[in-house]
């Protein structure tokens, strides 16, 4: 009998045959690229095909990829927030997508269960992570997902969303989605949801502890930038579901009687 000192770790399953495509965007992140690609590489070698876009860097973020044997998409210019994820897509391979961010390394192990996911059938396999949902107010960029999903018809998503990495894809989410439309987050989701495909929530990684030092880029009129950009993609799903659907979506008037009103 095995005592608690003796105990062996169970080793991780190995992932099921085929090729798995992670793609990092990456725009200055040379202090944290090499390990993000570590963790990546232990997924499985053989099989993982890594995608790094640099999307208008200039500390030398690409040489490093390029020296850790991903294969380098150059952008000179940067492209826009999110944009690196429809490059990296319309050159993958891969039968699963896996969505990472260059400034957030995260362990294998806490990558697994996205690729595990798609492999059994996900099409869309979500990070669970909410974003801060117990203060006294609550963020915009956490309503707007709510919203969202609740106007999709799958209030139970709650905060999950595709704008949080990580998050995986089938080949057939993608064809489905198109690759244009993951520079988009929101509406990518609201795509699949809406074409049917199998979208769920399948681990936590608190994204927002491990990546603390990432703030927010607040202007000069005290606006954020990046959680406006946010918000607006959100918009832009919800009015393509409403050029889809109509302007009440799936819902119904019911029994309200408007000749009532004054």
């Amino acid at each position: 009998m095995q005592t608690k000192g003796t105990r062996r770790r169970k080793k991780a399953a190995p992932l099921r045959a085929g090729r798995v495509s992670v793609i990092i965007p990456v725009r200055n992140e040379r202090r944290t690229l090499s390990s993000v690609i570590r963790q990546v590489r232990r997924l499985s070698p053989s099989r993982i095909e890594i995608i790094v876009v640099v999307n208008g860097s200039t500390d030398g973020s690409g040489r490093i990829a390029e020296a850790l044997g991903a294969k380098v998409i150059s952008c000179e210019a940067a492209l826009g927030h999110d944009v690196g994820r429809s490059i990296g897509a319309l050159h993958a391979t891969g039968d699963v997508l896996l969505f990472v961010d260059g400034d957030t390394p995260i362990p294998a192990k806490e990558l697994r269960p996205y690729i595990r996911a798609v492999e059994r059938g996900t099409d869309v396999a979500l990070n669970r992570y909410l974003g801060p949902v117990r203060g006294k107010r609550t963020h915009p960029v956490v309503l707007a997902k709510h919203v969202l999903n609740a106007a999709l018809g799958r209030p139970e998503l709650r905060g999950v969303s595709m704008t949080t990495v990580p998050h995986a894809i089938s080949r057939k989410a993608l064809e489905a989605i198109g690759a244009a439309s993951l520079s988009v987050p929101p509406l990518a989701q609201t795509i699949a949801i809406h074409r049917g495909l199998k979208v769920s929530p399948v681990h936590l990684v608190n994204i927002g502890r491990i990546n603390r030092r990432r703030g927010r880029r607040i202007n000069k009129l005290g606006v954020d930038q990046v959680g406006q950009l946010i918000v607006g993609d959100h918009l832009e799903a919800l009015g393509w579901y409403l050029e889809q659907e109509g302007s009440r979506g799936r819902y119904k008037d019911e029994t309200r009687i408007r000749e009532t009103v004054r």
